[in-house]
């Protein structure tokens, strides 16, 4: 298996940043998972293109945003991960239209807009995480989604071919869009409408009141853990049923301030977290026959015995 220095030696030359064998936890809200074997800065945008054109295609290419939404195994990630920085955060705006680079912060883009005088996208305040990653999974909120707002999307593939795709050809679903792994969002275009901006940062301000009061923002945790299913009955109140607020796997546990999240309480382990939400998954299909699925994002080799090996029904 490749690791870090090895693999450091056959990757193109870059006028970003390689960092090796770099400790993934770091990157990560749950501040869990082992080490990449080589992280990429890239410089801009063309420098992104020219690693992905020139890299090696046995290579594997794990793109990151602030890791949110993300559960990375204790057996580290194999290959490249890409981390957007500065450069593919920028916004602009043209009227209502408002362009913004995938590593764009959503609840920055938020604040942004309202002193623009820009509304609609007060929603994205709520969700932890990028620009990007909001949009791959078609992230929502407070009765809004990604959906909603975007209008077309710049994508570089792995092969670093570039498209643009339009809100028709981005098959939104609930917590779906049709940018897959392969693909990184450079930019999105997006809409919204005018009006005051004391009357947008108030309802930013009624969202943060929200958020504090119903969710464990302040502790380790990944955001929502389960994908609410077809049906009257939300995520968190299944889990409840099923008698699984505060349910602990070593440091692992269930939220008992909202319990469609979990939380790392000391020093909990991936393969912690990964478990406790299968069982709670199990105890919960055995109470009312629902199977939820999950909604994090869990990628990563599986750390054993022998040592880190590539992880079996690794979700996205």
């Amino acid at each position: 298996m490749m690791r870090g220095r090895d693999l450091l030696r056959r990757l193109p030359k870059v006028r970003g940043q390689y960092e090796v064998d770099v400790a993934i936890s770091k990157f990560t809200w749950f501040r869990v998972g082992g080490p990449a074997d080589v992280v990429f800065h890239p410089a801009d945008e063309d420098d992104l293109i020219a690693f992905l054109n020139a890299r090696s295609i046995d290579v594997p290419v794990t793109v990151i945003g602030l890791g949110a939404n993300l559960l990375v195994r204790d057996g580290g990630i194999e290959g490249v991960v890409v981390r957007l920085g500065r450069a593919f955060a920028k916004i602009n705006f043209d009227g209502e239209s408002i362009t913004a680079g995938g590593g764009t912060v959503g609840a920055k883009l938020a604040l942004t807009a309202a002193e623009e005088g820009i509304a609609g996208l007060e929603f994205l305040s709520g969700i932890p995480g990028t620009i990007g990653g909001a949009i791959c999974m078609n992230a929502g909120a407070y009765g809004r989604e990604s959906a909603d707002v975007v209008t077309a999307v710049r994508v570089v593939t792995l092969q670093g071919a570039i498209q643009m795709i339009d809100s028709d050809g981005l098959d939104f679903s609930y917590r779906h869009s049709s940018i897959d792994e392969n693909s990184i969002v450079l930019s999105a275009q997006m809409t919204g409408k005018r009006e005051a901006p004391s009357t947008i940062k108030a309802a930013l301000e009624e969202i943060c009141r929200t958020r504090e009061a119903t969710q464990p923002v302040r502790l380790r945790t990944g955001g929502s853990t389960f994908v609410n299913p077809e049906g009257a009955e939300k995520a968190w109140q299944l889990v409840e049923r099923a008698g699984c607020r505060g349910l602990k796997r070593g440091d692992a546990m269930v939220s008992k301030k909202h319990c469609n999240f979990m939380i790392n309480s000391g020093s909990a382990t991936a393969a912690d977290i990964e478990q406790l939400g299968d069982e709670v998954i199990a105890k919960v299909t055995a109470a009312t026959g629902i199977t939820l699925q999950w909604e994090i994002r869990r990628i990563g080799r599986a750390l054993t015995r022998n040592g880190a090996k590539p992880a079996r029904g690794s979700a996205a």
